[in-house]
């Protein structure tokens, strides 16, 4: 594999491919990977480097005018989003979660990985705009194959995973009319035994001498031929604004459903409303993961909750995988009601004294209470030395068999013992108690939409102008799932949770809900042209070759954390690109 700067290319110059790919997140490295050691030849442009650099993080700036807004959204994204990305802002990216680097958005994700039920593929009565032009058969190959790549377990969310860890379900159980179990899977760096997976990282590892990578190569235009009915070409520039040319047979636009909305409607050459936007459909139906705080535990009741709602481990082909157990309404329950697809899990929250977090702020100079600080430090040596102790274990010094070996055990013995472990990056942290937080879909809006900005970036290209809205069904949603947890923890003798004042007061405008970086919909999937951008195959319809990649294409986006579907379909759309391109 061959990686290069575009920089050293020369200015002016023409590429030339058989497939050309924007953008090396999960969705584009997928396509590539899917062409290792093929007759094809592939070009990645990756816009950003191979580590994160705030020079090409602010390519990622968008002007926000719809959610979230208020300070305490603002507080709340901060405190969620920025500890999983160096180069993320709040300041830039007040919508959203994007990466400026190889490896996209899997720099900033937690490896949360499910795939999407039956009922997310259906048209529903109760949610406009709902249904897939496929189901979840035409996907399911394609979901085993995404796991296997994303170094997942089965694919098993429901409460049929009791049985393939061997265990006996908890009793008592909830009432399968109301409340169900679901589970996420979490996934691991092949790597770094200590990490998730990174997709850059572990890509540029493989040896394919038909795949060429080119950094600081961001895509300004598509274009295609005199008509506007197939693709020709790319203009693609580096950060100092140096172009180049990119000529292929085919193209992926795989660069978020925040950037790919944006690169079709600024490619106006020849249609004036950008490409693929005949019916004024791109950009409209924009979509993310509504979520909020739902209630909270009393500390006295944290481990039994952990003990039912935390981590399992799940052996499978020789290895262990990690299962987190939470619970969504059933579909009979959302249908009865019109309700959303969502679901809870219950979640370990730091405590305001954590010595970890305390020695972080000293050692960048970001304390504003040094003193305070110094004596949090102080009074927690035995949970700083524990961290030396998992430092000392992630290094060299310990072979990768025997890592993998005592990880492996840990998660079949104490898989929360391990997802704390990966999810602090090895370092022990002091914990309060336990809250439980919701994620919903949303009701697909075509007024929830991107636009262009008449601001522009360094490169001269409009910003994105984002209105991103909140239904109220997904509002609702989330409040009724409240409601149904208290009244069947309260059944079944469980700890009942604390819910939120506005779970209690009725005040769905007081809640504090914020976007999970999940963000879909905006070319959405439709074999009528009137109703979506990309066609059953994900191509743009009207344009030969110019295929999306990506949730972006997603005609609804369920509650499950999206990269294993994004990753399915990627698949499935390089087994397409394969048939395209020998016809």
């Amino acid at each position: 594999m061959k990686i290069e700067n575009l920089a050293t290319v020369g200015l002016g110059a023409t590429i030339e491919t058989d497939l050309v790919i924007i953008g090396g997140g999960p969705a584009g490295l997928t396509v590539a990977r899917e062409f290792f050691g093929t007759q094809t030849q592939i070009l990645v442009l990756e816009s950003g480097q191979l580590e994160e650099d705030p020079r090409f993080s602010s390519l990622d700036a968008v002007e926000s005018v719809g959610e979230p807004k208020g300070s305490a959204q603002t507080e709340k994204r901060i405190a969620f989003h920025g500890t999983n990305s160096r180069s993320w802002s709040s300041k830039t990216q007040a919508f959203g979660v994007r990466c400026r680097v190889l490896g996209g958005a899997s720099h900033a994700w937690a490896g949360k990985s499910a795939a999407f039920e039956d009922l997310d593929f259906t048209q529903r009565a109760w949610v406009p705009h709902s249904g897939w032009p496929i189901g979840s058969s035409t996907l399911a190959p394609y979901v085993d194959r995404a796991a296997e790549a994303l170094n997942l377990g089965p694919n098993c969310y429901d409460d049929r995973l009791w049985e393939l860890m061997g265990v006996t379900p908890p009793q008592p159980q909830f009432d399968a009319t109301l409340l169900r179990s679901f589970f996420w899977q979490f996934a691991r760096s092949r790597v770094d035994r200590l990490d998730l997976m990174r997709f850059g990282r572990e890509f540029v590892l493989n040896e394919a001498a038909n795949v060429r990578v080119l950094l600081n190569a961001t895509v300004t235009r598509i274009d295609t031929n005199d008509q506007g009915t197939a693709f020709s070409s790319l203009e693609v520039s580096t950060i100092d604004g140096m172009r180049s040319q990119v000529h292929a047979k085919a193209v992926v636009l795989a660069a978020s459903a925040i950037e790919n909305p944006r690169l079709l409607l600024v490619s106006a050459t020849v249609h004036a409303n950008g490409l693929g936007n005949q019916n004024d459909l791109v950009g409209r139906f924009l979509m993310d993961h509504p979520s909020a705080r739902i209630g909270r535990f009393n500390i006295e009741d944290c481990a039994k909750i952990v003990r039912r709602f935390g981590f399992y481990g799940v052996k499978h082909r020789g290895r262990s995988h990690m299962y987190m157990h939470g619970l969504t309404p059933s579909a009979e329950l959302q249908e009865r009601e019109g309700l959303m697809h969502c679901a809870a899990y219950m979640l370990e929250e730091r405590a305001a004294d954590d010595p970890w977090d305390a020695l972080k702020r000293l050692l960048r100079a970001e304390s504003k209470k040094p003193v305070s600080d110094l004596f949090t430090v102080a009074r927690s040596p035995g949970l700083l030395a524990r961290g030396a102790e998992m430092r000392l274990f992630a290094s060299n010094a310990v072979p990768e068999r025997l890592k993998e070996a005592i990880i492996d055990f840990m998660i079949r013995k104490n898989a929360n013992f391990v997802v704390r472990k990966f999810q602090d990056r090895g370092l022990p942290h002091k914990l309060t108690r336990i809250v439980v937080d919701g994620i919903t879909e949303q009701c697909p809006d075509p007024q929830s939409r991107i636009t262009l900005s008449h601001k522009r970036d360094v490169l001269g290209v409009p910003l994105a102008h984002v209105d991103w809205r909140i239904d109220d069904q997904a509002k609702r949603s989330l409040r009724r799932l409240g409601e149904l947890i208290a009244t069947e923890f309260s059944r079944v003798r469980l700890p009942v949770p604390l819910l939120e004042d506005w779970i209690v007061q009725d005040s769905p405008e007081n809640a504090v809900i914020i976007d999970m970086g999940h963000t879909a919909g905006t070319t959405r999937m439709s074999d009528d042209p009137k109703l979506g951008v990309v066609d059953s195959n994900c191509q743009v319809h009207g344009v030969a070759g110019l295929y999306v990649a990506g949730a972006s294409v997603f005609p609804t986006n369920g509650h499950a954390n999206p990269t294993l579907m994004i990753v399915a379909l990627a698949v499935r759309l390089a087994d397409k690109i394969k048939i395209d391109l020998a016809a």
